[in-house]
């Protein structure tokens, strides 16, 4: 069934295949996009055994290049930009001056001084004013590539193998780039995904993604949605913006220390290194049920906390989470308790990731 469309909302230019295929579509950010096609259950399997493909063309894109673009993203960004070798990838947060995050990204190291930042959908214009507003004294031209590039995500442990008869060279490793021609269209082929499994997510212009798509469910990929991507994250336990990270909480509290590098000076540096220092009075936690239930974000955790993320797991066939707790009940194997609307449920916080393929 189609949702009844939207002046407001902006479609991707692979809005026709996903009416042909027969997705819900659902107002997300600002788009209308496929939250599902033959059933979240159904496509979130797929992704594990095989390949799935994800449109994503909604995520935003700003390109830093210049004489200064290091330097300035550097300053921006937590992690240490200057590790991202020309044909690289990197995952950082962006931070306000007291640590709360902005956003998380991923940061493509397309030459020595041209870089394309992605950012999440929800928050591509805050985060492109914010870098905007901080670019005085560095030589760098920002630019919002938004509206240049369809973007979609191939995962799953047959991903590289159906995708690789498509490209015109060999597909980039895992934090890795490469400018390749695939399905006849010219498009930036990236290591880099968000389900846990392994494939590549493809950047081209919006013109030619309808033609990549054909080809990929040609070669045997499925179509999956936006509500199997979220259910597959939480099982790598992977942070989704306005969930699990948020602009009053710091990358510290939510396990994201290590891709923050406090010497490098960037804008809110000095908090989180802190809070780092300090030890947060709270943490970002992976929990399982060991009973009944489905967890939902904002139920609260029984002593103190709360839920960030729920779902049923499609693959352990219990509910799972994660959610901010205690410090000192931040420790795997730690029991909790969690109110589901009324019913306590009994719960344990679990190491990382959620899910794993068996040996």
């Amino acid at each position: 069934m189609v949702a009844a469309p939207s002046d407001t909302l902006r479609r991707t230019a692979l809005f026709d295949r996903h009416v042909a295929a027969g997705a819900r579509l659902v107002p997300f950010a600002g788009w209308e996009m496929p939250v599902q096609y033959a059933g979240v259950r159904a496509e979130h399997l797929a992704v594990r055994a095989r390949a799935g493909v994800f449109d994503v063309s909604h995520m935003g894109e700003v390109e830093t290049r210049g004489p200064g673009a290091l330097a300035f993203l550097q300053r921006m960004l937590s992690n240490d930009v200057s590790q991202i070798a020309v044909g690289g990838a990197q995952y950082s947060v962006l931070c306000r001056e007291d640590g709360g995050v902005l956003d998380d990204l991923f940061t493509y190291r397309l030459a020595d001084d041209r870089f394309l930042t992605v950012t999440n959908a929800a928050n591509h214009a805050k985060d492109l004013a914010w870098l905007r507003a901080h670019a005085d004294g560095f030589d760098v031209q920002l630019a919002d590539r938004l509206d240049d590039y369809a973007m979609l995500a191939v995962q799953g442990p047959a991903a590289r193998e159906l995708l690789a008869p498509l490209a015109d060279g060999p597909l980039p490793a895992r934090f890795h780039t490469a400018e390749l021609t695939v399905a006849g269209v010219p498009a930036l082929v990236c290591g880099t995904g968000y389900t846990g499994e392994d494939g590549v997510e493809l950047l081209c212009a919006p013109a030619g993604a309808p033609a990549i798509w054909d080809a990929v469910l040609a070669a045997g990929v499925v179509p999956a949605g936006l509500a199997a991507r979220d259910t597959l994250r939480l099982e790598a336990c992977f942070h989704l913006y306005g969930n699990d990270l948020m602009e009053s909480r710091g990358p510290i509290e939510a396990g994201l220390g290590w891709c923050c590098k406090e010497a490098t000076g960037f804008v809110g540096a000095e908090a989180v290194a802190a809070a780092r220092a300090a030890g947060p009075a709270e943490r970002l936690v992976p929990f399982a049920f060991t009973g009944p239930g489905i967890p939902r974000q904002g139920n609260a955790v029984v002593g103190g906390g709360e839920v960030t993320s729920g779902t049923l797991s499609p693959c352990l066939g219990v509910g799972v989470g994660m959610a901010y707790v205690p410090a000192e009940r931040a420790v795997v194997a730690t029991e909790i308790e969690i109110d589901v609307r009324g019913k306590v449920r009994p719960a344990v916080v679990a190491d990382k990731p959620l899910y794993r393929k068996a040996a």
